[in-house]
């Protein structure tokens, strides 16, 4: 397999807690190129205050050397203030790319109804179906920290990695031993050999 190239979409107030256990992984992999971007290239600040210059503005982007998108959450989504970033996911979605969403960022893609013929989650179907009028997945919702179902990972906002562990797996990041002594290890302190 060769190098997945994921692009992770930042915007002012995204949630960097959410991806705090996932980029780390994915930046020292030789299998994985990690690239961030935002709609305008300019910097941003997560809700934590950290400030980030990225690689790239969305017009830069090539939609064909994108594995994965993953879009973190933040009340940006809740508000509906992120603008520009539809036509890349369903561009993306119609490819059958990856894109994984936590938290807030769900309501997004359930809003616009990518959620509505996969299995998903989110922080709760109440919440989905409140922040996301068109939600029209109601069927598919699976209380669980993460599901992932064909190129969709959804995720909710206090299972970071949980989520981390859907993409490894997705992208095959390493095998998957390794990738469950990983997550025994940051989820519960547990070090197998």
């Amino acid at each position: 397999m060769g190098t997945e190239n994921i692009y992770v979409f930042l915007f002012n107030g995204f949630s960097d807690w959410e991806i705090a256990y996932l980029t780390p992984e994915l930046k020292k992999s030789e299998k994985a190129s990690l690239k961030y971007f935002t709609t305008d290239g300019l910097e941003i600040t997560s809700v934590g205050g950290l400030k980030i210059k990225p690689d790239l503005s969305i017009k830069q982007l090539n939609i064909d050397n994108i594995s994965v998108l993953v879009l973190p959450g933040g009340n940006a989504w809740e508000d509906k203030s992120i603008k520009g970033i539809d036509k890349l996911v369903e561009k993306l979605n119609s490819k059958n790319k990856t894109i994984a969403a936590i938290c807030a960022a769900t309501t997004f893609l359930g809003q616009k109804g990518y959620l509505d013929n996969v299995k998903h989650t989110s922080n709760a179907l109440e919440y989905l179906k409140h922040m996301a009028p068109k939600y029209k997945g109601e069927q598919k919702y699976q209380s669980e920290s993460s599901v992932t179902d064909r190129n969709i990972i959804t995720a909710n906002g206090i299972s970071p990695i949980e989520f981390a562990r859907e993409v490894f797996k997705k992208t095959k990041l390493h095998n998957p031993k390794d990738i469950e002594k990983w997550f025994q290890l940051f989820k519960n302190g547990i070090w197998v050999e």
